[in-house]
């Protein structure tokens, strides 16, 4: 059972509910008593509807940026026939929207206007963007796409976690309940395109590389499904509750939120968030055609999870969304006894031991007989430690450390770190590593070159994902040293 300080938490509650006396059901809250502690106070009431309607927003939320993240590498490189090196500038244009996010949304939504309207309005205009890339072919008409788009919607990562917590009467208790509700979303469309896919562009006699190539083309569908979950998101935001911005001591929310991140922990957590990001990165841009390749093999087992998940690697990756689902369960039970940096060090002991496993998938199988699939679902499945234990405990400790009329902000700060700097520079880092990577095919002892006179090439997963399994070991190293240890927050 959760353990919480009775009298502290009571008066909490308490004044939750006289500083908020009218909004006491827009906030969806009832009182009631814990069961745990026996004190009386608000708890987020989901018979009347106020949890549901924070999670349906965050199914939404995910389930357009989960319909074709994970696809996008495949369909970049083997439909639109880009290069690693310019795949990498497609990616590092997530990031721009996270880096200006906390300068335009943040202060928007902290001080002059209405958080669920400016969700609504951007995803509405996401919708359009993201429905147009499908078609876009030229690198610099798709990357220009992509920047706009991520102005767009990188900001609304951060805010949809911040109206959440306005309407949560505890947020150890309440937000991993609903913030689980967006890895289900993820999870939705991630089989829903692997099934699309494998039934409407899968040729049934055809060689892995003919699957592969149609698969890529069948991948302009994902898009058009995230544009069309868009347009529903917009237009549900506007029917959220009223999450007006609030008056702070700084005129300008981000010199305020400034003050507040210059100290441990917040400090510590920042500069580490950057390189753990990066590491995040190779996972997304690599992961769905590492997993392709295995899926597009023949064999019983291959076709069975095929069955299943479908084809392209994004479907078999929703394993480790279904791994976060049971992390985020376990959140609020654990939240309250072990320490924040307990809990961030977990996530990066995952990180390194994910990318060892995708390093030494072949060498397992040779020298142990564990079968590839088996290690590759294994090492999927760590990807709910990884976020769990650190992406989603550090935009808690973001939040319980920076003041009420900053969170915004501190959380689109920090969103800038995540999917901002370290988008953009693990893009551009992992495009020259898988680069550096490539291994020539030698075919009776000659190097094999292709129609174009370039070298044919194969992808050194050895050398690619060790990078990040030791750049995981650093932060492991630096997050034990320098990040306070402290107790439980009540």
């Amino acid at each position: 059972m959760i353990r919480w300080y009775p009298a502290l938490r009571a008066a909490a509650q308490i004044a939750i509910v006289a500083r908020y006396p009218l909004e006491a059901d827009e906030r969806g809250m009832t009182m009631t008593t814990d069961m745990a502690t026996g004190t009386s106070g608000p708890k987020l009431d989901w018979s009347i509807g106020m949890g549901w309607r924070l999670s349906l927003m965050m199914f939404l939320q995910y389930a357009i940026w989960g319909a074709w993240l994970p696809l996008l590498w495949s369909f970049l490189q083997d439909y639109r026939g880009f290069t690693g090196t310019e795949i990498g500038w497609m990616f590092t244009a997530g990031g721009v929207g996270a880096i200006f996010g906390p300068f335009i949304a943040g202060q928007i939504a902290d001080r002059w206007f209405n958080t669920e309207r400016y969700l609504g309005i951007s995803h509405i205009a996401g919708a359009v963007v993201v429905w147009y890339m499908a078609d876009v072919s030229s690198f610099w008409g798709f990357l220009s796409m992509a920047i706009v788009y991520s102005l767009i919607y990188s900001p609304t990562i951060a805010l949809t976690n911040s109206l959440s917590f306005h309407h949560m009467p505890n947020r150890d208790r309440d937000f991993g309940w609903v913030r689980l509700w967006g890895t289900v979303g993820w999870i939705a469309v991630g089989i829903g395109i692997g099934q699309w896919l494998l039934y409407h562009y899968t040729p049934e006699y055809a060689d892995a590389v003919a699957k592969t190539a149609k698969q890529a083309m069948g991948m302009q569908d994902a898009f058009r499904l995230s544009a069309i979950l868009g347009v529903i998101m917009g237009l549900y935001c506007f029917t959220l509750p009223r999450t007006p911005p609030q008056k702070g001591q700084e005129k300008f929310a981000f010199a305020e939120t400034l003050k507040e991140v210059r100290v441990n922990p917040l400090l510590t957590l920042f500069l580490i968030a950057v390189p753990v990001s990066m590491i995040h990165q190779f996972y997304f841009m690599f992961t769905a055609p590492f997993l392709g390749a295995f899926q597009n093999q023949a064999g019983e087992t291959a076709d069975a999870i095929n069955t299943v998940f479908g084809v392209g690697g994004g479907g078999l990756m929703t394993i480790g969304q279904m791994a976060e689902i049971l992390v985020l369960f376990l959140i609020p039970f654990v939240a309250a006894k072990w320490s924040r940096k307990s809990l961030l060090v977990i996530g990066l002991c995952a990180y390194a031991a994910r990318m060892f496993l995708f390093s030494q998938v072949e060498w397992l199988h040779a020298q142990v007989g564990i079968p590839p699939l088996a290690t590759l679902i294994t090492g999927v499945s760590l990807h709910g430690l990884c976020f769990g234990c650190f992406i989603f405990v550090a935009f808690m400790v973001v939040d319980e450390e920076t003041s009420n009329d900053v969170k915004a902000t501190a959380q689109n700060l920090f969103n800038l770190v995540i999917v901002g700097i370290g988008v953009v520079v693990g893009s551009i880092v992992s495009g020259w590593i898988h680069a550096w990577s490539q291994d020539p095919v030698i075919e009776g002892g000659i190097a094999l070159v292709g129609d174009d006179g370039k070298p044919i090439t194969v992808t050194n997963w050895i050398d690619l994902f060790s990078v990040p399994m030791y750049a995981a070991l650093a932060c492991l190293v630096l997050m034990l040293i320098f990040y306070p240890g402290r107790k439980a927050s009540a």
